[in-house]
């Protein structure tokens, strides 16, 4: 089951690894605990086979054993062991004990089954002044293992409640720690989610770690996105109210001319000039709409392969009419396919808007050219005419959305290149003004081409 609380993530990828840890610490302890038993039991064994050794003399000639009690009942702990034991001459003369106790090693110790017990069994020899060939003796003492498995189960009780108990203090500090080390994320949820912040501000958490800045910063980098969005969509809707007024009004009043005129003529260029009028308002709505789609976030990205010499054919096509209505020479120059990352649509109404403002300021029997070239790595379109051309200082300020060089003469919105730089900098490419050949304005754009591995050419949409 996954786990949705950062808190209790956090404690366990802490708690876990620490209790898998004591659980390796546990079964080492167990060990250490049957090896301390398995020592002290043969301690034990060893002590009370040297007492039971010194008691052995020789006794008007003849060996004499006698087992001293302190020998039996150093093994009396509580827990009912029985104790075993065999003294025993050089050459296997049985002296005092049980003659069938299984031996153990000399200096060693061993654990064997007697009459259905284990036993732990220890062996020592001792010599004996004036035993000749009986001596050494060899005495083996076994004991039953209830006290030595006693003694391992107090050991690793006592060692599993130290790490039972340091876990368990483990756990509350990386609580405490984690309730003092994630209050600034809990201090930012509320700050976000205030009742009373009712702007985009930037958020401040006092405290904040080094780890938790990067997502405030990424946070208010965002809201000053989301700001400056909100502000652009403000500043469109205001101009373009501003802007649709004037040709609204304009519109309402060649009706009302046109409909209180009774001469036939007099109707007729009203109703021609109300024509060119809502004609006017057509193409500034559209220029309000492509400006829209062309602002980032307005629209899904698109990264077709679209080839700009085709692009630029079919705004020349549709542009041609307008050029021979005023006899300007309109022209493509180009070599061949300049293919592009980017969005079809948007794309063509760049060079829409470009062969547009051409046309609309160059003087009849003037001419415009279009010139598509692949130079390093760029795709390059460049559009030239022979009218007045900007001035240096305005080149900048012309991009900006509505505006309109003073003393200007021709109709037009102030939106074209506003639409351009747009559609240019959302492609990644970039757009400069300069002054053509013989006078006049040339616009170069530059797009990065497209990888061979890209996706395949897409017509850029009519």
């Amino acid at each position: 089951m996954r786990i949705s609380s950062l808190r209790l993530q956090l404690l366990a990828w802490v708690v876990l690894p620490l209790a898998a840890l004591v659980t390796v610490n546990l079964w080492t302890s167990q060990r250490n605990a049957v090896s301390t038993s398995d020592l002290v039991t043969d301690r034990m064994l060893v002590g009370s086979a040297r007492a039971i050794a010194e008691q052995v003399a020789m006794a008007d000639g003849v060996l004499d054993a006698t087992v001293p009690p302190a020998a039996i009942e150093m093994f009396d702990t509580g827990d009912r062991d029985s104790v075993y034991y065999r003294v025993e001459t050089a050459n296997g003369r049985l002296l005092t004990g049980y003659p069938d106790l299984p031996g153990a090693p000399q200096g060693g110790s061993i654990e064997a089954s007697y009459r259905d017990h284990r036993l732990r069994l220890a062996t020592l020899s001792h010599a004996v002044i004036g035993a000749g060939a009986d001596s050494p003796i060899r005495v083996t003492v076994g004991v039953t293992l209830a006290g030595h498995d006693a003694m391992v189960k107090r050991l690793w009780f006592s060692a599993f409640a130290q790490q039972l108990t340091l876990v368990a203090i483990a756990g509350v500090f990386v609580l405490l720690g984690l309730r003092r080390g994630l209050a600034p994320l809990i201090r930012l949820r509320d700050a976000v989610r205030s009742p009373d912040r009712s702007d985009l501000d930037p958020v401040e958490v006092p405290g904040a770690q080094s780890e938790i800045r990067p997502l405030i910063d990424a946070l208010n980098a965002y809201m000053e996105r989301v700001r400056a969005q909100m502000a652009a969509q403000r500043r469109f809707i205001a101009n373009a109210a501003h802007q649709l007024r004037t040709p609204l009004a304009l519109m309402s009043t060649q009706a009302s001319y046109a409909l209180r005129e009774s001469a036939a003529d007099q109707r007729q260029e009203a109703l021609v000039a109300l024509q060119a009028s809502s004609g006017r308002l057509a193409r500034l709505a559209e220029q309000l709409l492509t400006l829209s789609r062309a602002e980032p976030g307005s629209r899904r990205p698109r990264a077709d392969r679209i080839n700009l010499t085709e692009a630029a054919r079919q705004v020349l096509e549709g542009q041609a009419p307008k050029a021979i209505e005023r006899n300007i020479d309109l022209g493509l120059d180009e070599t061949g396919p300049v293919l592009v990352i980017g969005d079809g649509t948007m794309l063509r109404e760049m060079i829409v808007n470009l062969v547009d403002n051409a046309l609309r300021y160059t003087p009849a029997t003037g001419n415009v050219t279009v010139k598509l070239a692949a130079i390093d790595r760029e795709g390059v379109l460049t559009v030239t005419d022979n009218g007045p051309g900007i001035p240096a200082e305005e080149r900048e300020h012309v991009f900006e959305r509505f505006y309109r060089i003073a003393g200007a003469t021709e109709e037009g919105s102030g939106l074209g290149l506003a639409i351009v730089r747009e559609v240019v900098e959302n492609a990644a490419g970039s757009v400069t003004l300069g002054d053509a050949a013989g006078g006049g304005l040339k616009v170069e754009v530059r797009l990065p081409l497209a990888a061979p591995g890209d996706s395949p050419v897409r017509s850029p949409a009519r």
